[in-house]
């Protein structure tokens, strides 16, 4: 009997031992299995990342042909990054001279706009790489500059008569209102009478039906076709009929005179303009169709232009850097021939948001450990702001032309990926229920602008500082989209839409809006008069732009995004019995 009871205890003992191993095991299967279902979760939305970058990405434009052979003529500056004629910058000798090796071979001939500009002789150059020159003489209000600008003109012709096959007198000199027609006629005259090679003026066409008289002392018309800058944009569908109508009317109002089109071409980036909108597909699909269309019909063309020219966004913004058949570092934009892709570079980008987005995750379950069922939706949110930020880096990045763009673009993006932090921060203690800090204003965010710039900053400010920064950086991109909504407004013609800048603080918008987390009210004058200034200028640029303006209408309504908080934390302040 006592031998039995001792088996029993044993066996007892070794039931209890296989409990707790089993209750162990399952405790560590109840761990495992959120971490599991949290990774899945990651791994779908970095796959949704992916997917969104691939998209509008996808290999386009092969359908659209064009003959083979060399191209005609591309207008030719050999400026690179941060070198600018507005700042006597000028790229040097070598340096156009490997220019024109890059596009030997793709072009017969290239376009020059100025004779004196630069320290090179460009004629020497192109003769030495087997280029011919359409040799430009820049005119401006300036009669003794125009004087040097004629007699080193005429100069190159006679030295190179082989290589300068044909010379521009003047370029838009009408359209600018630089000079009156009669003084345009005279100059051309006297190139005419010391050159032997055919010499023409270049301006829009518009202005060629303005000054018809311009015509007789030519040999031939130079006329400028570019629909995207129409009075009244031309969409790429159109684009290419808009360039025949145009030619057959300037052959109909002039015709005994040859008909040369001296620039058409199309952006690859920038605002887009009605229907015209600028991307690197538009752009291979007008050169392959202009191309076609003027082979067929025997008409001499000069693209615009050979390469991207960055110093061109202080006179024209974005559109005017990328004009070029070459990006301003030297790549082929496009294959002139099979599929092209509008952002050549998305895996990276797409990679920049996923990295992005798992930071941001990772930081904050290391920080906040939050509750596991916590992690679902913070993935979500820190995936969004990933994307965000890639898609601010993508659209800032690229167009860093100059120094004060350089200082925006770390201030903007720095700011960014500041505010997505905080955003993960503030998310994880409403979801572990922790109590919120009191919502600031923009009072309180215009009193910590001021003490910043008076290099003020109170001790206990910044000890606290997760408390007021989330509010006063959400309202700071506030009051900054204000500002640049009223010079959409007033002043748009080369001014961007800056959706990338505020990509984060939509997202914002949206995750606090899910997490019900926007102050519902507090607003005083400050978010009044930057959420009226963002929620009407909203509307009167879409009235400005028009309907198939899409990336307008898509800002737009992204502003009235981010005003839609403010002037609703000011109307739940108007109705409160406190305010009363």
């Amino acid at each position: 009997m006592a031998r039995t009871r001792a088996r029993f205890k044993r066996d007892l003992g070794s039931g209890d031992r296989l409990s707790r191993r089993l209750s162990l095991g399952y405790a560590r299967c109840m761990l495992v299995r959120p971490a599991l279902r949290l990774s899945l979760l990651v791994a779908l939305l970095c796959l949704l990342i992916v997917v969104a970058w691939w998209w509008p990405n996808r290999p386009a434009g092969g359908d659209v042909a064009m003959p083979a052979g060399k191209l005609h003529s591309v207008s030719f500056a050999p400026y690179r990054a941060w070198q600018s004629p507005l700042t006597k910058d000028f790229p040097t000798a070598a340096e156009a001279l490997a220019d024109l090796r890059v596009l030997k071979g793709h072009v017969d001939a290239v376009r020059t706009y100025s004779a004196i500009e630069g320290n090179y002789d460009l004629a020497a150059l192109a003769k030495k790489v087997g280029l011919k020159v359409w040799q430009g003489i820049w005119l401006g209000p300036d009669a003794k500059k125009n004087a040097k600008e004629i007699a080193r003109g005429i100069a190159i012709a006679n030295r190179y008569p082989h290589t300068v096959t044909r010379v521009i007198v003047g370029n838009e000199v009408l359209l600018r209102r630089d000079l009156p027609p009669s003084t345009l006629i005279a100059d051309i005259e006297q190139v005419k009478r010391a050159v032997h090679q055919p010499v023409t003026y270049a301006d829009v066409w518009e202005f060629w039906e303005q000054f018809p008289q311009v015509a007789r002392h030519v040999d031939f018309v130079t006329i400028h076709i570019l629909p995207y800058w129409e009075n009244h944009p031309v969409p790429i569908g159109r684009a290419i009929a808009h360039v025949r109508k145009i030619y057959d009317r300037i052959r109909t109002l002039i015709p005994d005179k040859p008909i040369v089109i001296g620039e058409a071409g199309w952006p690859s980036r920038g605002r887009w303009r009605d229907g015209a909108a600028p991307s690197r597909v538009n752009e291979a699909v007008f050169i392959r169709r202009f191309v076609s269309f003027a082979d067929r019909h025997h008409i001499p063309y000069n693209l615009i232009e050979a390469f991207d020219q960055d110093w061109k966004y202080q006179l024209e913004g974005t559109v005017g850097a990328n004009w070029g058949l070459w990006t301003a570092g030297r790549r082929p934009k496009f294959p002139l021939h099979g599929p092209v892709i509008e952002n050549p570079d998305w895996p990276e980008d797409a990679a920049i948001g996923i990295a992005a987005g798992l930071l941001l995750l990772f930081d904050v379950l290391r920080l906040r450990r939050p509750d596991p069922s916590a992690a679902a939706p913070l993935a979500v949110l820190a995936t969004a702001l990933g994307a965000a930020l890639s898609f601010a880096w993508a659209g800032t990045v690229p167009l860093i032309y100059d120094k004060a763009l350089l200082l925006c673009a770390v201030a903007n993006l720095g700011g960014q990926a500041l505010l997505a932090a905080l955003l993960m921060d503030r998310a994880a203690l409403i979801l572990a229920g922790a109590a919120r800090p009191r919502p600031r204003c923009g009072r309180d965010a215009t009193e910590t602008v001021r003490d910043l710039l008076c290099l003020r900053f109170p001790r206990a400010r910044r000890v606290a500082w997760r408390q007021w920064l989330l509010d006063d950086l959400s309202f700071l991109f506030l009051w900054t989209a204000a500002v640049m909504q009223a010079l959409l407004v007033f002043d748009p013609r080369y001014r961007d839409f800056p959706l990338p800048v505020f990509a984060v603080p939509l997202a914002g918008v949206a995750g606090r809006a899910a997490l019900g987390d926007l102050p519902a009210a507090g607003g005083g004058r400050e978010e009044l008069a930057a959420g009226l200034t963002l929620a009407l200028g909203a509307a009167a640029s879409a009235a400005i732009e028009g309907p198939l303006n899409h990336q307008a209408l898509i800002w737009n309504a992204a502003a009235l995004a981010l005003a839609a908080p403010a002037l609703l934390r000011f109307r739940a302040r108007e109705r409160s019995p406190a305010a009363a």
